[in-house]
């Protein structure tokens, strides 16, 4: 059937998240972005040159994080009015409002780390040894060769929103300017937008709907590839500029710092998995093309089910039986969190036109976790919200014991949480059925939604920016061309020979946000790495692995990521997790791929 999308306004008000725990109305929401802007100026004039002593260092911190604290909300509140419903003009002009004042805000408070960064070393020891800060004050210890004089800092800070502009200027044109229109299949007209294609058609049973989507898909992205390679560029000029400003040696290592990784850990994780886990996946793909029944496997073929005929369908009021089953075995708490998102209204379920692709967790300190996703009543949607939430246990349980500049983790880290929720719902799963059809749909929906998500098609991602970055490093400008060719070779040297590559494969990269957020794209990859060991752990160990996971998570963002995963019992600092992760790859691959045996078999004997 066509898939049109109904207006926010048509969308069941019970479904839809409640954004009042932020502010009571937009009313207020811009009488605070107003307030923002005057208090920055007052805390300004109250402690600019004053940060020179430990008991003023304390209370001027204490009031940044305030008004940060503050920010954050009204930032939250723009975000997520705008995400599901772009095409609404007062959410555009809230959301401007926001990016017009930001800068502004943020300005008047660049010289907290100016005069941070200009202490003397013995101050600044003392501070990070006996402040509730310790961490944020190393980590801005370690910017120090890279900090520019402080009027440069003021002056770059209040141009926070032209160094937004791309990835703005990106959403607008991917959410409102691309009209895709509808396609013919068999007599029949169906719509399209990003959601319908990524939510409904990309991964279709019906062969030829699927690849015929997936042509009219890619033809009308295609129009725009030029103003969309355009805008990026100007993104990764902009980082290579600020990076060569600040005196680093690569973009690389300049988007790196804040996560508080080295290099061999980023180059680790792309070239392991690329070289490691691409013939495991090679093998899954063509479990993908016999269980299909498919010629050839093509490009757009590669994210269909092992098992098209047997996808069950679910309620999100039948969701609550797989959510709370899986994740109840990390406590009390963790469960407390869960009925307050469900019956709280933290999450935002409705597909409807206009809304944004994919799935995300917002969380302001100021209030609680806001989870977006569209749903679409596959079973698989209870892996994707288990994600979303094992990111709203995260930042509840960091920010319940961490203030505000220790509390979000390093990026490195942050996608741990939410990847091993899906671990436990897969444990769950195995647990409770013990059909094989289940259990390969299971098995098919972890590797499909979870591994091939976030182990592939991000670490693809991942590598293509690598070179875009590399590239530009040696002074170059990169237009379209040039970067459907280096989408197309990664995805090549990935895939090798198994996979038929159709024209509209090498545009995969105008559909990311991802490259307009600095170093994240990899870091998905080293999250799930952290969190199928640690669902091991809990598997196997109990409640002593549980409890070193609670202790991590509470952490959040007051110590390095190699420390946090090893309060969690993970080494991150050498290749065993990731070479352990990819080995369970293989094992569910092997497993799969015996299931499809057993299934076959016993169909064949019926006939």
């Amino acid at each position: 059937m066509s898939q049109k999308l109904p207006h926010r306004t048509e969308v069941p008000t019970a479904e839809t998240w409640d954004l009042s725990d932020l502010y009571a109305d937009s009313a207020a929401y811009e009488k605070a972005i107003h307030a923002l802007y005057q208090d920055a100026q007052s805390f300004k004039a109250q402690y600019e040159g004053q940060l020179n002593q430990l008991d003023t260092i304390k209370k001027g911190l204490e009031a940044f994080s305030q008004i940060l604290i503050e920010l954050d909300r009204a930032g939250n509140y723009a975000e997520l009015l705008l995400s599901v419903d772009t095409t609404d003009a007062e959410r555009q002009r809230l959301s401007a409002l926001f990016s017009t004042n930001y800068g502004k805000i943020i300005s008047q408070l660049s010289f907290v780390e100016s005069e941070l960064l200009s202490l003397d070393k013995e101050t600044m020891n003392v501070a990070i040894n006996e402040l509730p800060y310790g961490y944020y004050l190393k980590q801005l210890q370690k910017r120090q060769p890279h900090q520019l004089h402080a009027k440069a800092e003021e002056a770059l800070a209040s141009m926070a929103p032209a160094f937004s502009s791309a990835s703005e200027i990106y959403g607008i044109t991917k959410m409102l300017d691309i009209d895709f229109g509808s396609f013919e299949v068999n007599g029949q007209q169906y719509d399209m937008d990003y959601t319908t294609f990524e939510g409904y058609y990309e991964d279709h049973e019906d062969t030829d709907l699927r690849r015929k989507s997936f042509r009219h898909f890619s033809d009308t992205i295609k129009k725009y590839e030029h103003t969309t390679a355009a805008v990026y560029n100007a993104q990764v000029q902009r980082e290579k500029l600020e990076a060569d400003l600040r005196g680093y040696d690569s973009v690389i290592e300049y988007l790196l710092e804040e996560q508080d990784v080295t290099l061999e850990m980023y180059h680790r994780q792309i070239d392991t998995i690329m070289s490691d886990l691409a013939p495991i996946m090679r093998k899954y793909a063509k479990i993908i093309q016999r269980t299909n029944q498919l010629d050839e496997l093509r490009f757009e073929d590669l994210k269909i089910s092992v098992d098209p005929t047997y996808e069950p369908e679910i309620t999100i009021e039948e969701s609550k039986k797989y959510i709370f089953g899986a994740l109840d075995v990390l406590g009390a708490d963790y469960v407390k969190m869960l009925n307050q998102a469900y019956d709280d209204r933290w999450i935002d379920f409705p597909q409807n036109k206009g809304k944004q692709t994919g799935a995300y967790c917002a969380s302001p300190y100021a209030s609680h976790s806001y989870i977006f996703i569209s749903w679409t009543g596959k079973m698989t949607e209870a892996f994707v919200l288990a994600h979303e939430l094992g990111h709203a246990g995260h930042f509840t349980f960091a920010q319940a014991h961490q203030n505000y500049l220790q509390s979000e983790a390093s990026m490195y880290f942050v996608e741990a949480p939410s990847t091993m929720n899906e671990m436990l719902m897969l444990n769950y799963l195995f647990k409770n059925s013990h059909n094989p059809r289940f259990k390969r749909w299971a098995i098919g929906s972890i590797l499909a939604r979870t591994y091939y998500h976030n182990m592939v098609t991000h670490l693809l991602e991942a590598a293509y920016q690598r070179e875009v970055y590399q590239r530009v490093d040696k002074g170059e400008s990169l237009n379209a061309p040039a970067l459907n060719e280096i989408k197309l070779d990664v995805i090549k040297s990935f895939w090798g020979d198994v996979v038929t590559y159709t024209p509209g494969a090498e545009l995969t990269w105008m559909r990311q946000p991802h490259y307009y957020m600095g170093l994240y794209s990899y870091t998905y990859s080293a999250g799930l790495t952290i969190g199928t060991i640690m669902a091991q752990r809990i598997k196997n160990e109990g409640q002593p692995a549980v409890d070193d996971w609670l202790t991590a998570l509470k952490a959040g963002g007051s110590v390095s990521p190699t420390k946090i995963a090893k309060i969690a019992g993970i080494d991150i600092t050498t290749d065993q997790p990731l070479k352990e992760t990819i080995q369970y790859i293989g094992q569910l691959v092997d497993e799969l791929e015996a299931l499809t045996n057993e299934i076959e078999a016993t169909t064949d004997s019926e006939k």
